[in-house]
């Protein structure tokens, strides 16, 4: 299945970022998805996650009140609005099904987020 994410860029601190990701799998719908990252020498980490139906999300702890997920099951696309952007979410997002990263054999290309200070 091919997940591709968007929507990265250089932004400054306290800035905001829209990240896409879009998928041709006719089963999106059935799953619960991730935005995950990983930043440079660090392991990858699971951002936040949303329900199938989008009715249930959570976040770690480090982006919550700031990023928002949310998925258009019509559109096969899931989002991360991403606000007061800090350096430290400099990183490599990615997208990928709600589930343990060491059980995740496919990434896809991921999207680069850089935050200036």
């Amino acid at each position: 299945v091919q997940l591709v994410e968007s929507g990265g860029g250089l932004v400054q601190a306290g800035g905001s970022l829209r990240l896409s990701c879009t998928t041709s799998a006719s089963t999106f719908r059935l799953n619960a998805m991730g935005w995950y990252r990983q930043a440079p020498g660090k392991q990858r980490e699971l951002v936040a996650g949303i329900s199938s139906g989008g009715d249930s999300t959570n976040y770690a702890d480090s982006v919550k009140g700031r990023f928002t997920i949310s998925r258009d099951n019509v559109k096969k696309t899931m989002y991360l609005q991403m606000n007061s952007l800090k350096p430290e979410d400099t990183a490599v997002y990615y997208c990928n099904y709600l589930r343990s990263i060491a059980t995740i054999a496919y990434w896809g290309q991921g999207t680069q987020v850089t935050v200036s200070s």
